[in-house]
């Protein structure tokens, strides 16, 4: 019993250490992983290396699926460039299934060491990252002796042989025990290996074991697809395609199984080499055979997935793919285009303010005031979005973009409600009243009105590219058009001294409408804080703010 559980406790330790190994290279190179795969896509063969180099990091060929995936539901890249991405994210896992398959133990002690040393000292920075993959590529190491070691007391029980010899030779139900262990462990590098070091111990026969890895590329293939299940279409479509792949790959090698053992046998001598040889032969031949496919199938993934219809308003989430969650750094990326998407609905909000205002419309009033629960649906999302991104995972650079996106979507949502009482207010004030500004009042709203729109889309650019000029540019906004409601305000009242009928008729809405005004500006130059803060420019400019505005309210006061 014992022997048993110490065989339980290394696989467990086996498929921990690929956990921490992958997502300890998806913290350190998430981003840089991502740029080097987008900038392959444009030739397939470019684009497997480039899988292939990835995923030889990654250790998981369904990280690497995932993150594709996500390029692909976005509209970044063709489904024929990601799947020809996957053909060579197969042969990296597959290369890294060969290298641990050397005898590394006097590797294994001092990966652990030094990770441990590393994570300690460093523990928030990119040293301690690395220093934690280091760890989990210890792990699979000592994983692997302990496999070995706890196999060789039950290959000698006379009753665990006897087992081994009545196994049916059924090849397609090894290839689906192979299939959902690897679906049960996430990872068929792990289930490569376990296999490879059960059979050179006489665990299991060899026939079982190459069913077994087959199995186990099928099930990665599966994985992909149960993880991407409740994504759009869009979203879905590489990993079908590659299942397909994996599938018909399998489907063409099994007849031909007797005729490879035999020659495996005759050119590798150690069984446990045969079976990673095997399982690096079956991706390469893939990647060789289906390469020129890749069109051909991504048509066909895209006829069976069609792209939804959608309507002509789109009012929720477009960008927060669950998926993405896995890759802290792509998550980030589509929570900051969600936040984009809720700047567009508060923009055109804002941009059809004017339109109430001089036609006195109330059913257009009424359609941009429900747009407002659209604007604050979306912010929930975002937050909950980010909310489950590890902020553990993030490097300090995303984790001050987490807290941008957090921050502009706050200033978005209030600017949203802003919005909703302007219209509320016109409503109420001007348009069931049939009242009027003057001419001169109506200018100097427009004025305003206009300078608004130019900075949201100002401060969405900031947002966007973070430029300090820019934010820099926006903060000055902030003190030109305080100056502008100073100023129109004292107009007013001169027109009130005039006695301007219009004026009078207008006067509690029209300081109220440029007050507002005001606050809403306030709230889109608060997105520059964040990026002057982290240029180090913030410090002398929010002392001159906060003096300015203590001197503003003591004049109001």
């Amino acid at each position: 019993m014992i022997h048993l559980l110490n065989l339980l406790a290394a696989i467990a330790l086996l498929v921990w250490g690929t956990h921490i190994v992958r997502t300890g290279v998806l913290r350190v190179f998430g981003e840089n992983l991502r740029q080097v795969l987008a900038r392959s896509f444009g030739n397939r063969f470019a684009a497997a290396t480039a899988g292939l180099g990835v995923t030889s990091l990654v250790q998981s060929s369904t990280a690497t699926c995932l993150i594709v995936a996500s390029f692909v539901g976005s509209g970044l890249v063709g489904t024929a460039a990601a799947l020809a991405v996957m053909l060579g994210a197969d042969v990296g896992t597959a290369l890294m299934a060969v290298v641990f398959s050397f005898d590394l133990s006097w590797l294994s002690p001092l990966l652990i060491f030094t990770g441990v040393v590393m994570f300690i000292s460093r523990q928030n920075s990119n040293t301690g990252r690395i220093g934690r993959v280091l760890i989990g590529l210890g792990l699979i190491t000592l994983a692997l002796q302990l496999i070995v070691a706890a196999t060789k007391p039950l290959t000698a029980a006379p009753e665990v042989r006897a087992l081994l010899v009545a196994l049916p030779n059924e090849m397609l139900l090894d290839m689906v025990v192979g299939a959902a262990l690897a679906v049960l462990s996430y990872s068929s590098l792990a289930i490569v290996l376990l296999t490879a070091a059960l059979t050179s111990q006489g665990m299991l026969p060899a026939q079982v074991a190459l069913g077994l890895v087959l199995g186990a590329n099928v099930g990665s293939g599966l994985l992909a697809m149960l993880v991407t299940s409740n994504g759009k279409p869009e979203l879905r479509r590489l990993p079908l395609g590659n299942f397909i792949f994996k599938v018909v790959g399998a489907l063409l090698v099994i007849p031909f199984l007797p005729q490879i053992h035999t020659e495996l046998q005759h050119w590798v001598g150690e069984v446990h080499q045969q079976v990673v040889l095997f399982h690096l032969a079956f991706n390469t031949m893939l990647a060789l055979v289906f390469i020129g496919f890749t069109g051909p199938m991504a048509r066909l993934v895209e006829k069976l997935l069609p792209k939804p219809v959608h309507g002509a308003i789109g009012d929720r989430p477009r960008h927060l793919d669950p998926v993405a969650l896995a890759t802290p750094s792509l998550a980030i990326s589509c929570a900051a285009r969600e936040a984009l998407h809720q700047a567009d609905v508060v923009e055109t909000m804002l941009r059809g303010v004017l339109p109430v205002m001089r036609d006195n419309d109330l059913v257009l009033a009424e359609r941009l005031r429900q747009m407002d629960d659209t604007v604050d649906d979306l912010y929930s999302a975002i937050k909950f979005y980010l909310t489950q991104i590890s902020r553990e995972a993030l490097s300090e650079r995303e984790g001050r973009r987490w807290a941008d996106i957090v921050s502009f979507t706050i200033n978005m949502e209030q600017i949203g409600d802003s919005i909703e009482r302007v219209l509320q207010d016109l409503e109420d004030k001007k348009i069931r009243k049939n009242r009027s500004f003057s001419d001169a009042g109506m200018a100097e709203i427009c004025h305003l009105h206009e300078r608004l729109l130019s900075n949201l889309r100002l401060g969405m650019s900031v947002f966007l590219d973070g430029h300090v000029r820019d934010a820099q540019k926006l903060l000055e906004e902030k003190a030109r058009f305080r100056d502008l409601e100073h100023e129109y305000a004292a107009n007013h009242i001169g027109r009130l001294q005039d006695n301007t009928a219009q004026s009078i008729e207008t006067s509690s809405l029209h300081l109220d409408l440029i007050s507002e005004l005001k606050r809403i500006n306030s709230h889109i130059c608060s997105i520059a804080y964040p990026i002057l803060e982290s240029a180090g420019a913030l410090s002398a400019t929010r002392i001159r703010q906060s003096q300015l505005g203590a001197l503003d309210e003591a004049g109001r006061r």
